[in-house]
């Protein structure tokens, strides 16, 4: 989401600066929205892309040359599509979806650092977010406890094939850096589809004591410890709330062999 929203900021200011004019309706009469050409700040704006391109993709690879994609109004599409990726439709699950699923804007995110580190241990506790099928293709390629980059250009191929298959590769640069820039942001809508289905208790699988043995024993394994910890978070979120489980007062400690 950073990425896109510092992408979409930093195009905005420099073409609101000094962005060439658009021929916006094709008829060879630019438009000059920029501020180095006369306007001030009320006046000043971001001109729409040329009529003729439509609802269609208009990269700057697309065009003949980085003039012709100015001309057409390129950046404005860039500023939209940016922002609507990720930063919207993240902010529109967390802010909006999930306080109308969870019936109040008390169960919303504290807007700060730590609120966020806050609310994802919540989060965590109250819908076993981590179990969840829609989290889990989010954060696809990363191994938990990993010390090198995931999207990193140099171990893309690496990265793939561990994603994919062992031999996934890509014809050309192009296509390899337009990937590791799009998986993100798919990654994003992922996320946030499984918050928007979390906010309406379409929680993550809850696999507490699945495991067992023929004589019917309980086998322990990390979705115990998750469970486990879930149970945790939530009474000493809501301390006044809830009273203590007698089942975290009185049972051993859970423990998996690995």
């Amino acid at each position: 989401m950073i990425p896109t929203l510092l992408t979409t900021t930093s195009v905005f200011i420099i073409a609101f600066i000094a962005a060439a004019p658009v021929d916006i309706d094709g008829i060879r009469e630019p438009v000059f929205g920029s501020l180095l050409y006369g306007n001030n700040i009320i006046f000043g704006a971001i001109i729409p892309t040329f009529a003729a391109i439509d609802l269609h993709f208009y990269p700057i690879w697309e065009a003949a040359s980085v003039d012709e994609w100015l001309y057409n109004g390129g950046p404005y599409e860039l500023i939209v599509l940016h922002f609507l990726l990720a930063p919207v439709a993240a902010a529109t699950a967390i802010f909006l979806i999930y306080p109308i699923g969870q019936g109040s804007f008390s169960n919303d995110m504290p807007q700060g650092i730590s609120g966020t580190f806050n609310f994802m241990i919540i989060f965590q506790a109250e819908h076993n977010i981590l179990m969840h099928p829609l989290h889990m293709l989010g954060v696809a390629g990363y191994r938990f406890g990993q010390e090198e980059e995931t999207y990193n250009i140099v171990a893309a191929h690496g990265y793939f094939g561990r994603l994919i298959f062992q031999y996934a590769s890509f014809n050309n640069s192009r296509s390899l850096y337009f990937f590791l820039a799009a998986w993100p942001v798919v990654g994003i809508w992922f996320t946030a589809l499984g918050i928007s289905t979390m906010a309406f208790n379409l929680n993550g699988f809850n696999f507490n004591q699945f495991v067992v043995d023929s004589q019917g024993r309980v086998i322990n394994t990390w979705a115990d410890i998750i469970n486990r910890a879930n149970l945790g978070m939530e009474v000493m979120h809501e301390r006044n709330v809830h009273n203590f489980l007698l089942d975290l007062a009185t049972v051993e400690a859970l423990s998996t062999v690995g």
